[in-house]
């Protein structure tokens, strides 16, 4: 097998159950939003009030999975089994650190998160008691994170799929049972979801101490390598985290503004940025495998083959981000029927379906070169391109358009592709005037 059909089939192997793991971890999102919807309005914005919030709690734990990917993945490549030892407990003791921080934090704000975005006084007590209660089980979600991750990193897509698989299926069971059958409504999504959340992390824990490839895995124990592969991690980490944080607060800043517009407005424009959410999910599948093979191949030093994996990846994920593209726009209006029993939020809320459909490959463009440059742990140019076009093209424009022209959501959603489409074409101007693996290693020719 040539080097480029077996790339090829790494990536699709490797991608087809990251593919499927996103799209049932944002059925988790689809489930609460779709049965919550169906009690109405008000149920729908306090449950998306603090849905950019949660984002931005997820950050931290993600930006480091970031590190560890490119680190793992390398290390696996090059066969050094201390170095990915020493990389699994430090991972273990950022789970536990970053866990408990954000839990501490988090509950503790939950009160003053719906007045800050703006929340409509009738919906605030019930958008804090459900942030509250999904914040609970936060040391979970970051250990789901971080220790899926480095699974992922040693090519096993499989692990962490089966984890989000079995989280699914039983919010599913937990929402019809709390929301419907014991009438709890949002609390009992919120409920469902921390249960849920916690049962996943806890699985996922299991799975990685028992990786035969991380070795013997003890918390106490202090490598030689802690220190050094600390500030590896955070190197990557960091940039990650500012990209993160400032992607995260300027959608806090968008909803805020868009929430200012009205609970039917608010509803339509939240239930639809959900609705588009899992189209271009296999753009981030293709997105993960992308970085692991990166690594992979950093660390064989097989420049070769790093350069198919570059090329098969923008490829493969522009190619299918056109196809989800298309049938995001085919299927708006049912798919917003899904998630609300009102005609008015269906209509709107499908309009702006289609008017972002047209951006899917774009988004897929900016996703695809995100993965490359992950891989190798550059992470400060997504940084700089990421904290430009949010700041100065999305909250700028929509500033204009709510605030001073006083525009519809229409106008908003165009902001929001104007966005994306800068996005792509930026990273992917910097990323071939510039290649990543310039960064990495000054004497590697391509």
């Amino acid at each position: 097998m040539n080097d480029e059909s077996s790339v090829l089939k790494s990536l699709i192997s490797l991608s087809i159950p990251t593919i499927l793991q996103q799209v049932m971890g944002t059925l988790l999102t689809y489930v609460d939003t779709a049965m919550v919807g169906h009690l109405g309005e008000k149920a729908t914005a306090a449950v998306s009030t603090t849905t950019t919030v949660t984002w931005l709690v997820a950050t931290l734990p993600y930006s480091f999975a970031v590190g560890f990917m490119a680190l793992v993945s390398r290390a696996y490549g090059a066969g050094d089994r201390d170095r990915i030892n020493s990389l699994t407990r430090l991972a273990i003791k950022m789970v536990i650190i970053i866990g408990l921080a954000l839990t501490v934090i988090c509950i503790g704000l939950s009160p003053m998160i719906p007045v800050w975005m703006q929340a409509a006084n009738d919906i605030r007590e019930q958008a804090s008691i459900y942030f509250a209660i999904i914040c609970i089980p936060t040391i979970f979600r970051v250990a789901s994170a971080i220790f899926g991750t480095c699974i992922q990193a040693i090519k096993d897509t499989k692990t962490p799929m089966v984890v989000n698989l079995s989280e699914n299926l039983l919010n599913v069971l937990l929402n019809a049972l709390l929301i419907y059958g014991l009438s709890l409504g949002v609390t009992g999504a919120a409920i469902a979801s921390a249960i849920s959340y916690g049962l996943g992390g806890a699985l996922m824990t299991w799975l990685f101490l028992r990786k035969k490839e991380f070795g013997k895995l003890s918390l106490w124990h202090t490598g030689k390598y802690d220190i050094t592969l600390l500030k590896d991690v955070s190197s990557i980490a960091m940039p990650a985290l500012g990209t993160s944080v400032i992607s995260c607060a300027g959608y806090v800043a968008f909803a805020a503004m868009v929430s200012g517009m009205g609970t039917t407005i608010f509803a339509a424009h939240s239930i639809a940025v959900g609705a588009e959410e899992i189209f271009y999910l296999p753009g981030y599948g293709i997105r993960t495998a992308t970085s692991a093979l990166v690594g992979i191949a950093i660390g064989e030093k097989g420049w070769d083959r790093l350069r198919i994996v570059k090329r098969q990846s923008v490829l493969i994920t522009v190619s299918l981000m056109c196809v989800t593209g298309a049938l995001l726009f085919l299927t708006a209006y049912p798919l917003m029927r899904v998630f609300t029993s009102s005609e008015t939020v269906a209509e709107l809320g499908a309009k702006m379906l289609r008017i972002v459909a047209f951006s899917e490959p774009f988004f897929g463009l900016m996703v695809a070169w995100e993965g490359i440059c992950y891989g190798f742990g550059s992470t400060k140019r997504i940084f700089a391109v990421e904290s430009f076009s949010m700041w100065g093209v999305r909250i700028l424009l929509t500033f204009f358009v709510v605030e001073v022209w006083h525009m519809g959501l229409r106008e908003v959603w165009y902001c929001m592709v104007a966005d994306n489409t800068f996005k792509a074409v930026a990273l992917t101007a910097v990323c071939l005037a510039r290649p990543p693996e310039k960064e990495y290693k000054a004497d590697i020719v391509f």
